[in-house]
Formats: C-alpha cells, structure tokens, sequence
C-alpha cells in the first residue's frame, strides 16, 4: 500500500513540474495560433464567420466613416500582429494592449446588435453570440499571461 502511495505521490509531482513549466507557454502559443488564424482568414473574403459582424460593427462606431475594405484589412492586420506576438513572445506588453482593446470591441455587437447576437435576448446567443461569448475565456488567457509579464517587471 505504501509503494501505491509513494508512486502516487510522485506522479503527482512530476505532472506538478510539467505543468509548472508548460502550461503558461502552450497557453500563449494556443491564444497566438487562434489569433493568427482568424487574422489570416480575413484577409480573404468571405472565410471567416466573424466578417459581416465586425464590418457592421466597426461601420456603426465609426459612424459608416470608414469602408468595409480598410475595416476588413485592419482588423486582420490587428489579429495576425496579437497572433505574432503571443507566438514569438516579443513585444508581450503592446501585445496584451492589442489584445484587450480588441476585447473591447469584440463585446459591442452586443450592444449595437442584439437581434444578430442573440435569439432570444439575453439568454440564447446565437452561433455568432456564442462566438463573442468565448472571448471571456480569452480576456482571462491575456490577464494570466500579462500576470507573469508584468511580473517578471515586479522582481
């Protein structure tokens, strides 16, 4: 029984260590592919999910000031530059500050649009809802990442 005990242990400690060592690093690469992903996929019409909403979105706080096609090729620019930055490493400050303005704008269409954001509102998102929805989960990536960035500065 000891033995069983002692081989527990240490499995825990050896998980313990790999995580310790890993997970804020698989976190950041996991936050940059999603980014350089749905970044990359807006700069070709028509392939992301997102395109329609964020133009309309953008079109409306800007107050239809700007076109469709500086909208669309901006926010691609932003999201493959957040998707670089976590994926590198570099640069991690004006990354998180990328990052969480986008966030941002990412919560308006709920606001300006809830008829396309929710079935029923507020309680059932649509696919585009759910969409919006899953960035909590990406706020709280950025505030764990930027945790150990800013404090690595604290030392």
């Amino acid at each position: 029984m000891k033995t069983t005990k002692n081989t527990y242990e240490q499995s825990e400690r050896i998980i313990a260590y790999w995580l310790n060592r890993n997970s804020l690093y698989l976190l950041r690469i996991s936050i940059g592919i999603i980014f350089l992903w749905f970044g990359f996929l807006k700069f070709f019409p028509g392939l992301s999910p997102a395109q329609d909403l964020a133009i309309d979105t953008i079109a409306a706080l800007t107050f239809g000031l700007v076109t469709p096609k500086f909208i669309i090729i901006t926010l691609a620019t932003w999201e493959t530059v957040i998707g670089l930055g976590f994926l590198t490493g570099k640069f991690q400050r004006i990354t998180l500050l990328l990052l969480f303005m986008h966030m941002l704008g990412t919560f308006a269409p709920m606001l300006i649009f809830p008829n396309e954001v929710f079935t029923r509102v507020p309680f059932a998102p649509t696919l585009e809802g759910q969409y919006i929805i899953k960035n909590i989960v990406i706020i709280s990536a950025g505030l764990v990442i930027g945790a150990k960035v800013y404090g690595k500065q604290a030392d």
